[in-house]
């Protein structure tokens, strides 16, 4: 008699089930239990729970969670990484977090392939993408695998700049490759004692050049943001998170769409808040003032989005909103260095000018200035070569381009903020308006070199004669408004109005086609 061979066992379906959900549950909090530890006496939330934080409630959808390194059975899911797909304020985005309890977070094969992946998904649909960032890096152990896939993310990074929105928030201590990635994005956010960005850490470049250094010192977020590394440094992961909302909510999805619009065609007519612009600019051209106070009163209910605040105060750059349309707005600020344009100014007006006509949102100039920063310490940092970027940035944006010009103009500062001769559409001048190559001080100073004793009385008697004539006669906007440099002088209750007419005129602006070339250059 022939025994019945012994078929194998199969699983059934509820032991199937019991099984994912067994692996689905260790991939929740995947991480080594001394890290997780630590993380939680810090009080710092879980890779998912930051996730769960900067989304619409419910709107997460993960992608890779069962992800681990190949080959080996004791490897974490996920490893060091957690992306997905979720909306913020109803439009979709996607996002990853990394895990400081799995190798700190560092890169590795399948953390590369998801964050790979993720990327060439939101260039696929056009959405932006948003890293929480908090990681050491390369993963030492993976040796070349690691290096592989940081540069993998690196070419990625180049296909959706200035096509989608990339923007990185920076939770932890970064080192090494994970800078390299968050440099590149768009919008750089960081905690204030809690997120870093360096190279080298201290230990490493006390080992190698004897410096010694604190983490605050080297790469801490008010250092980095002065240094134009960071964009906005905020108190808490919450604030964070809601200036990402925010930043969001000017821009398009991508390069093609059209960005929100909210509340058109608010106060359409004179308020008591435009009035009072025809007072705002002291009579004293040596008195400062603070440009927001401007600012404030000519754009959509006050709503002023600045972007790097911390970074060359002189010159302002910032988000705002004209007829409930979103416009990039540049504009000095005489409270720091009367408003010269110095060289981290010019980078951070040219970034900005780029950026905006990536994403098509109108610029807005507002001009006072006595023109570029000198000094030996601006000419060795490259001062004429950063203002050329700054020329060139404007020249290439064909967006729409509308001019205020409030008080000084002077120079070269008159010519890279937003002058018809390099290619603003529309430009109007407040009668406080002082356009002119220098300044009455300065050129009067040019003047009393020429006497054998400048300080003589009737030499200063001449200096003075020659500054009030400069500044009635010369330093005017009238000379500029009848050669056509600048298309009218108005009075400044009427430029929030103007502004809106004005950008209404150029909402179908068509770029003027260019050479043929495979693109431009810029002084580097």
């Amino acid at each position: 008699m022939t025994e019945t061979p012994v078929q194998p066992k199969t699983a059934t379906t509820a032991e199937k089930l019991a099984e994912l959900r067994e692996k689905l549950e260790l991939a929740k909090d995947p991480g080594d239990d001394k890290a997780k530890a630590r993380r939680d006496k810090k009080g710092i939330p879980s890779a998912r729970a930051r996730i769960h934080a900067l989304l619409d409630p419910g709107s997460f959808l993960e992608i890779g969670a069962l992800a681990r390194t190949p080959g080996d059975p004791n490897a974490f899911y996920g490893d060091g990484v957690v992306t997905g797909h979720g909306t913020i304020d109803g439009r979709p985005v996607g996002v990853f977090s990394h895990d400081q309890t799995v190798f700190q977070g560092s890169v590795g094969e399948m953390f590369g392939r998801k964050v790979a992946k993720l990327m060439e998904w939101v260039a696929m649909v056009g959405c932006p993408i948003i890293g929480i960032n908090d990681s050491a890096g390369a993963r030492i152990q993976d040796t070349a695998t690691s290096l592989a896939w940081y540069a993998e993310l690196g070419r990625r990074h180049e296909m959706l700049r200035g096509l989608v929105p990339e923007i990185s928030l920076i939770f932890g201590k970064c080192a090494g490759g994970a800078v390299y990635s968050p440099i590149q994005t768009d919008l750089v956010v960081a905690v204030r004692d809690q997120g870093y960005m360096f190279i080298t850490g201290p230990d490493v470049i006390k080992d190698v050049t004897g410096e010694d250094v604190t983490f605050d010192e080297l790469g801490g977020a008010d250092v980095q943001a002065r240094r134009g590394n960071i964009h906005k440094v905020v108190e808490s992961e919450a604030a964070a998170y809601q200036y990402v909302r925010d930043y969001l909510s000017f821009l398009p999805a991508n390069h093609f769409d059209d960005a929100p619009i909210v509340n058109p065609g608010l106060e359409p007519e004179i308020t008591a808040h435009d009035l009072e612009l025809d007072t705002i600019v002291p009579d004293s051209d040596n008195m400062g003032y603070d440009m927001h106070e401007i600012l404030l009163r000519i754009f959509d209910d006050g709503d002023v989005f600045e972007i790097s605040d911390q970074r060359s105060p002189s010159m302002i750059t910032a988000f705002a909103r004209v007829d409930g349309r979103p416009v990039g707005v540049i504009a000095n600020q005489p409270m720091h260095m009367s408003g010269a344009v110095g060289n981290e100014a010019s980078d951070k007006a040219a970034g900005f000018i780029r950026f905006c006509d990536s994403f098509n949102l109108p610029l807005v100039f507002v001009v006072d200035t006595p023109g570029a920063m000198p000094g030996v310490a601006e000419e060795e940092g490259g001062i004429i070569k950063r203002g050329g970027r700054f020329f060139n940035a404007i020249v290439e944006a064909d967006v729409p381009k509308v001019t205020i010009i409030v008080r000084k103009a002077y120079g070269g500062g008159y010519a890279v903020m937003g002058s018809k001769q390099l290619s603003a559409d529309l430009n109007f001048a407040w009668p406080t308006a002082r356009i002119a190559v220098i300044g009455a001080e300065g050129a009067a100073q040019l003047l009393v070199k020429r006497f054998p004793d400048p300080t003589a009385p009737e030499v200063q008697k001449i200096r003075a004669d020659f500054i009030e004539g400069y500044n009635l006669n010369l330093a005017t906007p009238w000379t500029a408004a009848e050669r056509g440099y600048i298309d009218g002088v108005i009075e400044p209750h009427e430029t929030r109005l103007l502004i809106r007419k004005s950008l209404r005129l150029l909402r179908d602006k068509q770029p003027v086609k260019k050479v043929l070339r495979k693109h431009g250059l810029t002084p580097l």
